[in-house]
Order: structure tokens, then sequence, then C-alpha cells
């Protein structure tokens, strides 16, 4: 029997259910191209990315391209590892 306690908290967010879904088959997504496919706000995006920042799950470069900010995220190890173990534990929760 599947214990719901092992689903991965960080993750309850479906933005953040999102972006790591995008950053799991993409090398480096760029701030627009995310939020574009995500169909969110500046602020969601934001916010969501800075947690999963803060979790060590999400990589973000932050550079300039000519005189324009330019914020790119890639899925780190870590984040890699939780979010196949939070898919594992949703699987067994459905009983697959």
């Amino acid at each position: 029997m599947m214990n719901i306690n092992q689903l991965n908290k960080e993750f309850e967010s479906r933005v953040r259910l999102g972006i790591m879904s995008v950053l799991m088959v993409n090398d480096w997504v760029d701030f627009s191209e995310m939020k574009g496919l995500l169909e969110i706000t500046d602020g969601n995006l934001a916010s969501h990315s800075t947690a999963l920042e803060k979790a060590n799950y999400i990589e973000v470069k932050k550079e300039f391209v000519g005189k324009k900010p330019k914020t790119s995220y890639r899925v780190t190890q870590n984040g890699r590892q939780a979010f196949t173990e939070h898919l594992d534990a949703l699987e067994k929760l459905l009983g697959r």
C-alpha cells in the first residue's frame, strides 16, 4: 500500500509540476518560452522557479544578451531524481 506522504510537497502546485515536466525533457529553457508553454504570468513563474531553485531542483542562469536580461532554467541532478521519485510515488498511488 502506498502512503500519500511519499509524494513530494514541492511538486504539489500545477505550475511547479509544469516547470519540472518541461525541464525533464529539455536542456535549458528561457523565461519567455517557459511562460508561454505554461501560460502563466511573470510573477507566477518567478515565484515558483525561486522555490524550486531554493530546493536545489532547478538551476537558474541570468545573463545579458546585448543589453537585455535573459533568464534560463534547467533541472539539476537532484531535481531530476526528486521528480522521478515523485512520479513513481504517484504511479504507486494510482496502483500502476
